[in-house]
C-alpha cells in the first residue's frame, strides 16, 4: 500500500480551486450543498453496498456503544439516508465535496483516501429528464476543470431486470439472478447451472429432501441431539426448504439462456443500442415495450442537450459493481486508458430508497467526478 501523499502548497491550492468551482456550478443549478459524517455504523451502511465495496471499507469498534463503525466509502448512501430522514415523498437536490476512504488490494497504487465531489437528485418525475440532467452536470463539471480528452460509457441494468421479470422461468431462479446481476461470475455461473439439469443428489441430501417434503425435517433434527455449529434452526429449515424448491425447478431453456447472454453481450455506439435490442428480444418473441422505450426517451433527452450519441459507448453489462445501481449508469474514462480510476461516473438507485425505509422505490440518480483523478490525468496528458 503506498504512502498518503502530502501535497504541495501549489497542488493544494489548485485543487481546492477546483473544489469551489464544481461547488459553484452545483449550486447555481439548484443543489443545495450538505456535508454527511465521516463515520457511520456499520451495519446500516454495508447492507447497502456491493461486495466490492464492502470487503474494503474500514470497519473501527465503537467503544461506547459496542458496534461496528465505518469510514464512509462515498456519499451516495449517506446523502441518500439524510433525505430519507426530510421525507422520501418530497424532492431534493443536495451536492457535496470531501474524502472517502477504501482500502486497496495489496500492490495497487491507487489511494485509499481520495475526494469526491457530486450531486444526488431525489424525486425527479421525469426519469429521463433528471438522469439527462445529472449526466449534463457532471460533464458541463469536466469541462469546467479542463478535463484532458475522455469517452463515456453508459448502460441500463433496468432493461436486464426486466427481461428476467419477462421470460417465464421459476420464481426462485428469477431471484437469485436478480440477486447477483452485481456479481458477474456468480451470475454467469448460475445461468449456466440452471441450464442445465440438476445431478442426481447424494443419499445424505435426498434423505433432507424427502423430510423436508414429508415436514419430517424438525423430527429429523430432534433424534440428532444437540447441534454443533453456529447455525441456528430456523436457519436450517430455511435452507433446507430452498433447496427442496431448487430441486423442483425446471431446466431452462437454452433459448433463455442464450438470450440472456446476448442481452448482456451488447455493446455498440449509444445511438444504435435501442434498436439492436429490440432486434435481439424480438428474435426471441420477448416483449420489453417499457424498458426499451424508457432507453430511448434518455437517449433522445441525451441527443437533445448537445451529446453525440454516436460517441458514447453503450454497454449492457456495465454497472455492476454496485449493487445499488439499478438502473441508468454511466462512467468517464481519460481517452486511452487502461487502468487507473475514472474521472466521473454515477447512475439511477431508485430501489435503495426502498431499502432504507421510503414505503416504495422512489426516483433516485446522482453523480460524482474525482478533482484530483482529473487533474492527474491532465498532467500526464499534457
Amino acid at each position: 500500500m503506498t504512502e498518503p501523499d502530502v501535497l504541495e502548497a501549489s497542488a493544494l491550492a489548485e485543487i481546492e480551486g477546483m473544489l469551489s468551482t464544481l461547488s459553484t456550478l452545483f449550486t447555481d443549478a439548484g443543489f443545495e450543498p450538505v456535508q454527511p459524517a465521516h463515520l457511520f455504523p456499520a451495519e446500516t451502511l454495508l447492507d447497502l453496498y456491493g461486495e466490492d465495496i464492502r470487503a474494503r471499507a474500514f470497519l473501527f469498534p465503537d467503544p461506547v456503544q459496542g458496534d461496528e463503525m465505518c469510514l464512509r466509502p462515498d456519499f451516495t448512501v449517506p446523502v441518500a439516508m439524510a433525505h430519507g430522514r426530510r421525507g422520501w415523498d418530497r424532492a431534493g437536490r443536495y451536492c457535496y465535496q470531501g474524502p472517502v476512504f477504501r482500502q486497496q488490494e495489496a500492490g495497487m497504487t491507487r489511494p485509499i483516501e481520495y475526494l469526491q465531489a457530486g450531486i444526488e437528485d431525489f424525486g425527479g418525475l421525469d426519469a429521463a429528464e433528471a438522469d439527462c440532467r445529472i449526466f449534463q452536470l457532471i460533464h458541463h463539471g469536466l469541462d469546467a476543470l479542463s478535463a484532458p480528452p475522455h469517452r463515456t460509457t453508459i448502460g441500463d441494468l433496468g432493461i436486464v431486470f426486466a427481461l428476467l421479470e419477462a421470460l417465464d422461468i421459476p420464481e426462485g431462479q428469477r431471484q437469485q439472478l436478480r440477486r447477483h446481476i452485481w456479481r458477474p461470475a456468480r451470475f454467469h455461473k448460475l445461468l449456466d447451472g440452471f441450464g442445465s439439469p440438476a445431478p442426481e443428489p447424494s443419499a445424505r441430501r435426498a434423505a433432507l429432501l424427502a423430510a423436508v417434503a414429508e415436514d419430517r425435517l424438525e423430527e429429523i433434527l430432534a433424534e440428532a441431539g444437540e447441534a454443533i455449529g453456529l447455525r441456528e434452526t430456523t436457519s436450517i429449515y430455511d435452507r433446507a426448504a430452498a433447496l427442496l424448491s431448487a430441486s423442483s425447478n425446471r431446466v431452462m431453456p437454452s433459448a433463455y439462456v442464450a438470450l440472456i447472454e446476448a442481452i448482456l453481450d451488447l455493446a455498440c455506439p449509444a445511438d444504435q443500442a435501442p434498436e439492436q435490442l429490440r432486434e435481439i428480444v424480438s428474435a426471441a418473441g420477448v416483449e420489453l415495450v417499457t424498458a426499451l422505450d424508457a432507453l430511448s426517451r434518455r437517449l433522445d433527452a441525451l441527443s437533445s442537450a448537445g451529446f453525440d450519441l454516436s460517441n458514447l459507448t453503450y454497454d449492457a453489462a456495465f454497472g455492476r459493481n454496485l449493487e445499488y445501481y439499478d438502473g441508468f449508469v454511466f462512467e468517464v474514462l481519460v481517452e486511452g486508458q487502461t487502468d487507473g480510476p475514472p474521472i466521473a461516473g454515477g447512475g439511477r438507485y431508485d430501489t435503495i430508497t426502498a431499502r432504507l425505509g421510503a414505503e416504495k422505490p422512489r426516483p433516485a440518480v446522482g453523480g460524482i467526478i474525482r478533482p484530483e483523478a482529473v487533474r492527474e490525468a491532465y498532467r500526464l496528458w499534457r
